[in-house]
This record gives C-alpha cells, sequence and structure tokens, in this order.
C-alpha cells in the first residue's frame, strides 16, 4: 500500500484504498477472469503446499528504499548497489542485517513478448541479476517486490503478478532473489487467501529458499490464517514517519501476541528509525517496541546520509538481540494504564524483556515487578539496561522514571551473579513541570534504592537551562539509602521572566556508590514546559499554543482538515456540506493538550468526519480536563451532521482533545474539531 499522492489514491491514517489500491471489484457471481499462468496450466510444476518453508526462524533484518526514495530517480542499482557496501563497512551486516530489499518501481510498464518481467533499464542497466550477484559478493541477500493484483501499487501500473504468479516466481528466483515483497494492489476482488496462497505455491515450486513477505495491510485478518502461507504478513496499513503513525500501528499489533512465532511473524511495517520526523527519543521507542514485538527490522531510512545517532539506535546490538531471540515470543501486555504501558517478552534463556513505555507528552513513572514479568520468586535479580549497557541488582521492582514519549528497555534475569552488580536506583519527580516565566515552582526528587544492598554516599542534583534559578530546599545528600528507601530533596525551579513559552530541558542525575566501591551515576532527563495562560473571555483554541499534539496521520492542522501527510496540506473544515472557519483538523487516533491554568471553564466545538473522505471514516470525540473524561460524543460517521459537544473543565490546569477511530480501523478517519472554543 502507497502513500503517494501521484497514485491518485485516497489516504487513511495508516492505509490507503483508492482507485488503484481497491481494483476492480468483482460482482457477486461474476466470473474471476482466467489466469494466465494458475496452477491449472502450470501441472508439471505444482508441489504439496508445506506449512512450514524453515525460513525465517527469526523476524527478518534488512532495508527496504520505500520510506526514503519512494519512486524517485535515486531509486536505482547504484543506490542498491551502494547500501549493502554500508551494511558491510557500517557493521549493520555483523549486527545481524541480511536483507537489501527493492520495493515498487524497479520494472518496465510492460512485460516482453514472452509475458515476462523486465527490469527498467534506467534504473537497473544491467538488469536484476546483476543486482543480486553484486548483493550476494558481500554475504547479503536481496529481495523483490510485485503485487497480488494486476497492477502494482504505483500509479504509472507496473505489472503486477496475479496471474504470473509461476513464471514469475521463477523469474525470482532465476535472478537470485531471497525475499518477496507481495502487495495487495489492483486485485480484482479475488479472495486474498486464495492469492496469496498461489503465490506460497508458486515460490516453494522454484525449489529455491525464498521468505516471503504477504502485503495484505492486514484486511482480511492474515494473522488468523497466513501462519501456513507467508513468513511474515502485514498486520495494519503503511507507516508514516510520524509519532502518531508509529503508535496507532504499535496499538494495532500488541495484541496479536500468539500469531506470532519461528517461521510467522507480525509485521507492522518498515522502520522510520531516522527519516526525520519524529526525535531520536521516539526513534528509540519505535525501534525497542518492534524488538519488543519480534517484529521484522526493515530499515527505512536513506544509509547513505544517516546520522551516527541514526546509526546508533539500528545497530544496538542489545535490543537486536531481544528481537532476534529464538523463542521467537512476541512481547505481551502487562499493563497501559493512562499511557504507561508495561510490555514483557520472555526470552529463551528464561530472562524476561520489560519495556517501560510512556506515551504521554510528559515524564512518568511507570513500574512493574521481576514476579509481575514472569519470573519465578528471588532474593534478587540482575537488571539489564538494554540502551545505557549497564547492568544492576534490584530487590524484585522494576521501576523508572520514563521521558515524554521515552521507553526504558531492561532485561531481567533470575540471576545468582546479581551482587556483582550496584543496586538500582530509580530517579522520580513530583510536582507539575509546567511553569510561568519569572514564577517559582515547587519540585521534590526522589532517589530510591531498589537493589538488595544498600547505595552509599548518594546525592542528587538538578540543573536546567543558562539563566534559570535552580535552588535545593531540603538536602541533596550524600546520605546511605537502604532498600527500598530513598533520598527525598525539595527544590525551587524558576525559569526567567521573559521566558519564551515551550519546553526546555532539565536533567536529574544521582550519584552513589555500591557496597564494592564501584561509583554510580544515573540520570533522566525531564522537559520543563513553560506556559502561558489563556486569556480571559471565549477564545478560539486553534489561536493557542498547544502543549503537546499526536496524530494518526500527518500533522494535526490548524483552521483547516487534516489532508494529506504533509503540514499545510488540509482543506476547509467541512462537516455535512457546512464549512467551518476555525478549528482543528485531525485523523484518529489523536490528542492535543492545551494549558487553562485552572482559570478556565468550558470548552465547546462541532465535531464530525470531514467531507474529505467522502462516505468514508467513524470517530469519536473526547474531551479530558485533566485526567477526568469530560464529554464525549460516541462513534460518528461521515453520514452524520457535525454535532455539538460541550464540556466542563473548570480547575482543570490542562485540557486533552482526544479522537479515537470508533472502533473499527483507522481507515479514512479525518476527524474536525469545528468553531473550537475556551471559554475563560
Amino acid at each position: 500500500m502507497r502513500h503517494l499522492p501521484t497514485r491518485r489514491t485516497r489516504r487513511s491514517g495508516s492505509r490507503v484504498i483508492g482507485a488503484l489500491a481497491a481494483g476492480v471489484l468483482c460482482a457477486a457471481g461474476a466470473a474471476v477472469p482466467a489466469a494466465a499462468d494458475s496452477p491449472a496450466t502450470a501441472a508439471s510444476t505444482a508441489v504439496t503446499p508445506k506449512s512450514d518453508n524453515g525460513l525465517a526462524l527469526t523476524p527478518p533484518m534488512g532495508f527496504n528504499n520505500w520510506n526514503s526514495t519512494h519512486c524517485r530517480a535515486e531509486f536505482n542499482e547504484t543506490m542498491v548497489e551502494g547500501i549493502a557496501d554500508i551494511f558491510v563497512e557500517k557493521g549493520l551486516k555483523d549486527a545481524g542485517y541480511q536483507y537489501v530489499n527493492l520495493d515498487d518501481c524497479w520494472a518496465k510498464p510492460q512485460r516482453d513478448a514472452d509475458g515476462k518481467l523486465e527490469a527498467d533499464p534506467a534504473r537497473f542497466p544491467h538488469g536484476i541479476k546483476a543486482v543480486a550477484d553484486y548483493v550476494h559478493s558481500k554475504g547479503l541477500k536481496l529481495g523483490i517486490y510485485t503485487s497480488a493484483g494486476t497492477k502494482t501499487c504505483d500509479s504509472v501500473g507496473l505489472p503486477g503478478a496475479l496471474g504470473h504468479e509461476y513464471s514469475d516466481a521463477q523469474q525470482f528466483a532465476d535472478w537470485g532473489v531471497d525475499y518477496l515483497k507481495y502487495d495487495n494492489c489492483n486485485n480484482e476482488g479475488v479472495d486474498a487467501k486464495l492469492r496469496y496462497t498461489t503465490m506460497r505455491d508458486a515460490l516453494e515450486a522454484t525449489g529455491r529458499p525464498i521468505v516471503y513477505s504477504i502485503c495484505e495491510w492486514g484486511q482480511n485478518k492474515p494473522w488468523e490464517w497466513a501462519a501456513d502461507v507467508g513468513n511474515l504478513w502485514r498486520t495494519t496499513g503503511d507507516i508514516n514517519d510520524s509519532w502518531g503513525s508509529m503508535l496507532s500501528i504499535m496499538k494495532q499489533n500488541l495484541p496479536l501476541a500468539t500469531a506470532a512465532g519461528p517461521g510467522h511473524w507480525n509485521d507492522p511495517d518498515m522502520l522510520e528509525v531516522g527519516n526525520g520526523g519524529m526525535t531520536d527519543t521516539e526513534y528509540r521507542t519505535h525501534f525497542s517496541m518492534w524488538s519488543v514485538m519480534a517484529a521484522p527490522l526493515l530499515i527505512g531510512s536513506d544509509l547513505r546520509t544517516a546520522t551516527p545517532e541514526t546509526f546508533d539506535i539500528l545497530s544496538n546490538r542489545e535490543v537486536i538481540a531481544v528481537d532476534q531471540d529464538p523463542l521467537g515470543k512476541q512481547g505481551v501486555v502487562v499493563s497501559s494504564t493512562g499511557g504507561r504501558w508495561v510490555v514483557v517478552k520472555e526470552m529463551k534463556d528464561g530472562s524476561r524483556v520489560v519495556a517501560l513505555f510512556n506515551e504521554t507528552g510528559s515524564a512518568q513513572r511507570i513500574s512493574t515487578t521481576a514476579e509481575e514479568a514472569g519470573l519465578p520468586h528471588a532474593a534478587a535479580y540482575t537488571l539489564r539496561d538494554l540502551w545505557q549497557h549497564t547492568s544492576y541488582n534490584t530487590a524484585g521492582a522494576v521501576s523508572a522514571t520514563v521521558p515524554a514519549h521515552g521507553t526504558v528497555l531492561l532485561r531481567v534475569a533470575a540471576d545468582h551473579k546479581w551482587a556483582a552488580h550496584p543496586p538500582a536506583v530509580e530517579l522520580a519527580m513530583n510536582g507539575s513541570l509546567l511553569m510561568e516565566a519569572g514564577r517559582g515552582a515547587p519540585l521534590t526528587t526522589t532517589v530510591t534504592d531498589l537493589g538488595r544492598t544498600p547505595a552509599l554516599r548518594v546525592s542528587a542534583s538538578l540543573t536546567g537551562p543558562a539563566g534559570w534559578l535552580v535552588s535545593a530546599r531540603s538536602a541533596a545528600g550524600p546520605a546511605t539509602v537502604p532498600t527500598g528507601r530513598a533520598l527525598t530533596t525539595r527544590w525551587q525551579v524558576t525559569p526567567p521572566a521573559g521566558t519564551a513559552a515551550g519546553l526546555y530541558d532539565l536533567t536529574l542525575d544521582a550519584q552513589y556508590r555500591s557496597p564494592t566501591g564501584a561509583r554510580v551515576r544515573s540520570s533522566v532527563p525531564l522537559q520543563a514546559h513553560v506556559v502561558v495562560a489563556p486569556p480571559a473571555g471565549s477564545s478560539y483554541l486553534s489561536d493557542l499554543p498547544q502543549l503537546s499534539a499526536s496524530n494518526g496521520w500527518g500533522p494535526v492542522e490548524k483552521d483547516t482538515s487534516n489532508g494529506e501527510d504533509e503540514a499545510g496540506d488540509g482543506n476547509p473544515l467541512t462537516i455535512g456540506g457546512t464549512v467551518f472557519a476555525k478549528g482543528l483538523g485531525a485523523h484518529a487516533d489523536s490528542a492535543v493538550e492545551f494549558y487553562t491554568g485552572g482559570a478556565c471553564s468550558s470548552v465547546t466545538a462541532q465535531v464530525g468526519v470531514d467531507d474529505e473522505k467522502g462516505d468514508k471514516g467513524t470517530v469519536a470525540f473526547e474531551i479530558w480536563a485533566d485526567g477526568t473524561k469530560a464529554a464525549s460524543t460516541g462513534v460518528l460517521t461521515n453520514a452524520t451532521a457535525a454535532q455539538q459537544i460541550t464540556a466542563d473543565v473548570s480547575g482543570a490546569q490542562v485540557v486533552r482533545l482526544v479522537v479515537t477511530d470508533g472502533g473499527d480501523g483507522v481507515d479514512s478517519d479525518h476527524a474536525d474539531w469545528a468553531d473550537l472554543r475556551l471559554g475563560c
């Protein structure tokens, strides 16, 4: 599935189903066009289907060009061969990445006189086999793309494999292809299971081991039937390089853990790490959660221009080992209250990997225990931080203050060598990080010993930007902190008068010694948000600064609809034919926060699905006052006229506007907060 305007598709939050993507559906009872190369006409190559081809016993790792190049001219054999070189030069091959995969646009628009596929001579002048040979010479493998339809997803209309499965599969095998991504565009309404099973049989008939990636966007619940068809299957629509898209896809994929295992994986789509639409903290979350979900790790950024930070994330071998664990278990959700997620993955050696994931826009304390994670009772445990690459002992608590949109990834084991490691400490902060310029804000920090051994000579420090006044109002150490006890320090933090509204970095540090004398330092990055009190009277919320915003497709738009995935590409807000001049254009799943400072009383809006999606889209709107839901609409469709929503937000410091998907996925869920007003 593709998200390019040139393809004349209709967008959805993470799914696109348009004139090309849907193809021409067959009427009930209508005959499906006879396949030119079906099993019935290729009896000599037919084989007995297998339930397991012995491939992808751990999730595939590699590269796919689509997310960074789409069909631009830069996608060519020079680039592909250069990626293979980078795999070797930058250590990605040694870290486990194997596949260099071509996506759409590698082929000529027409088959040759014999019905064979041909490589685009401008992009691949030496042909696909030559590229495969080059990739193989580096000790890597080559992947290719086509669609289970008459044409691929590109607007040019490149040939798909429907009706040509056996000849195309043999051609891929002859070229030396090792991996096939099989898309879902222009499928003529043919049953998905039939189409994908036919290609499975065709690949097996070649005798060449080819990893088979089913890309039907999760429309027909492949996790229920594809384990004996392919090695991996897309569980969602396409990802895009945004926090909202990544988060939405992660939430759709997490409940499917029981379907995954060696040789058959849930695929929540390629990685966006390094493409620039998210922060490095968010990219670490992306990489962590894909690894905990035992997802394929297919790099989607342009490695020719990738930053050192991108390579550091992609090559973290301790995190990769989580993804590649041979037990093949996908992580399961232990809790997800208030956007504070605990996801646990069982490992073959008996340890558990615990992801403490913070969905929210502010730092959060997230905790569980070793026993809740599935480990046996023990006197103590070894706890390994997979991003900090440090080990500690814990008496059983697994807890951390996790930055906004961040993930702390820990490997916990009932290890009798726990005493060799210093005690784990948890750094936490109480108090609001919403601050007004020139006014002091009280904060309290704690440094809690989670270990079985005491933390010695513990001291805490809190630092802010240059010019900020940060002063301790009680002792910050040094102190001895026994198991389960804490060093508590009160602070006063004052942003200078005139400080502009926005996010500012704070850092909470702790230094201590273990009983063996080892010096340890631990720190938590935090963000203070300098805010401006809203004006008295009635204001349009689209004119006020946002504390935070996440959106299922592209950014939240001000005074226009959601439009496409780029900022500023929306249309006039229109619900049921009525046009509104002011408001917010969102896309499920979406959340936007505003500071109200306890001085406002009401939020009102006209809400509904924007007309730009025709008859598609189902959404629900919610207004939250601090942590309490103050109003909601229930499910609305495009056939519903604009609905009034009003919420009492008296005394709330923060108002949060939420759009959910109505319970049927995020396809075309363009949601308008029209005539959105705040009364103060």
